[in-house]
């Protein structure tokens, strides 16, 4: 049986504390922003304050990339967006210890899915709430639910970013 969390996309900014809740409504995770630090920060905690993993940019680099760090400092993982990806938005994440992931979709629209192979093993949506602030993140049994929730989180940071810088978004929010 797969397992669903919500994440309100507007909170998602860095120096922003916010919940992941899960698909009764109730908070599962914490997602400290951290300020005041160079690179873009996020402390994935769970409901006693303890670290899970760290999501950080990486500087200086060709493709926008962010790693997945444990709670002992060792790497998890790093996403990178594709050089080229021609009629869909595509990332790579590269798992440690497991097998490699892909990300493909509409990422600005938040229709998206988590592939390990062929094989889907998460869906990011916005279809299944009504407020158009929040987004799901559907993830099959005997996955990492918390690698795969800081990949979507990453991702959306990223992909978003971008949009900032080139004004979209806040135009979005204007209409």
């Amino acid at each position: 049986m797969t397992t669903r969390y919500k994440i309100r996309q507007n909170l998602i900014s860095i120096g922003d504390d916010f919940w992941i809740e899960n698909g009764e409504g109730k908070r599962v995770f914490k997602v400290d922003g951290k300020v005041f630090r160079i690179r873009k920060t996020l402390v994935f905690e769970d409901l006693n304050g303890k670290t899970l993993c760290t999501i950080k940019e990486r500087l200086l680099t060709i493709r926008d990339t962010m790693t997945v760090d444990g709670p002992d400092g060792e790497k998890l993982a790093v996403i990178k967006k594709a050089l080229i990806a021609p009629l869909r938005d595509r990332w790579s994440v590269n798992v440690r210890n497991g097998p490699d992931l892909t990300v493909q979709g509409n990422i600005f629209d938040y229709e998206y899915s988590i592939k390990q192979g062929w094989n889907k093993v998460a869906e990011i949506s916005k279809k299944w709430f009504r407020l158009t602030d929040t987004y799901g993140v559907e993830i099959d049994p005997e996955q990492n639910d918390i690698l795969i929730l800081a990949v979507a989180i990453a991702i959306d940071m990223m992909a978003h970013d971008e949009d900032d810088k080139k004004g979209k978004r806040k135009d979005k929010k204007e209409k």
